[in-house]
């Protein structure tokens, strides 16, 4: 029986802060990309990067948002190095674009957190005409790693050190459609659920983890890739939910909802800790391993999301961009 604030076989639990759980730990010559880094746990997990001498580039919707929390970062954590940069996860174009604009910068990249995300938002199409929930914290995260895999491997090989990528999926994969991922009904509007959608999504950012996992691991690279559970945090994702239910979530905050710093952690562990050494294609809760569903457990689903979601972003390919 889990008890919150009892800790795991890693040492720590629900109640730790993203700080704790990198405390002493080195981050020096090592760079990081953070999407979403201009609110909730994006920007406290982009502020201990930096706190433990990462380079971060904050990957944000928002520029001017973004300049912002780097500012903010600064004044707490003077000489951090952090860049902010434009990236539209719910855009392919912006995706093409973003690692185009990285890769010319000549930036080495040890650390992937694909954080940024939507959450039970009504129906909505992307700019390419995908249902927005997936578009944005699939879709986007899937073609955004595919593109700076080169560079990381090669990060990986010249500094001989292990590269990370972290997804951020959630509890709420368990809480999918009943098939898993609908492929055939990605935008079907008439059998849409905000909830189920949602579900659907985290449930990818775990099946792709999974499979990517696999293919470097069988390729003897050196990139571990993870994904997890940040916990129930009220940040601005929450603000689809209508008033009532916002009201008694809040009121049972006290019981089981993080603060951002404790919501961060396990990101921020993923990412740095050296406890996790050459652990891969694991899900991740309160810094320890978890199972995630049945599905979540489902090779054959994580091939099919793979040459699904390779489908889908080869189609709409874009002009001009590598």
């Amino acid at each position: 029986m889990w008890f919150w604030g009892s800790k795991g076989a890693s040492g720590f639990s629900s109640s730790s802060t993203a700080e704790e759980v990198t405390h002493g730990v080195d981050g020096t010559g090592l760079t990081a990309i953070v999407t979403g880094a201009s609110s909730g746990i994006g920007v406290e997990t982009a502020r201990v990067l930096a706190l433990r001498g990462v380079h971060v580039v904050m990957a944000v919707r928002n520029t001017v948002s973004g300049a912002k929390v780097k500012q903010d970062i600064l004044n707490q954590v003077p000489g951090a190095k952090l860049d902010v940069m434009e990236l539209d996860l719910s855009s392919i174009e912006s995706v093409r674009r973003f690692a185009s604009d990285y890769k010319s910068t000549g930036l080495p990249l040890n650390i992937l957190i694909n954080n940024a995300g939507v959450m039970a938002c009504p129906f909505m199409l992307s700019k390419d005409n995908i249902e927005l929930q997936f578009a944005t914290n699939h879709l986007g995260h899937f073609l955004l790693t595919k593109l700076l895999l080169d560079t990381m491997k090669n990060t990986s090989r010249e500094s001989k050190r292990e590269g990370r990528i972290v997804n951020l999926s959630s509890e709420a994969h368990r809480f999918s459609y009943p098939e898993g991922v609908r492929f055939d009904k990605i935008n079907d509007v008439s059998s849409y659920s905000s909830i189920s959608a949602y579900g659907q999504s985290k449930l990818c950012n775990v099946l792709h983890a999974n499979e990517l996992a696999r293919q470097l691991k069988e390729d003897g690279v050196n990139i571990t890739v993870n994904s997890l559970h940040p916990g129930a945090i009220m940040t601005s994702l929450w603000r689809h939910f209508n008033s009532y239910l916002a009201g008694a979530v809040s009121a049972l905050a006290s019981y089981f909802i993080k603060t951002i710093p404790q919501g961060a952690a396990t990101t921020c562990y993923l990412a740095l800790s050296p406890q996790v050494a050459g652990v891969t294609g694991e899900y991740f809760r309160n810094c320890n391993i978890t199972k995630p569903s049945s599905f979540g457990q489902d090779s054959e689903l994580a091939k099919k999301v793979w040459d699904f979601s390779t489908k889908l972003t080869d189609s709409h390919s874009g002009k001009g961009h590598s």
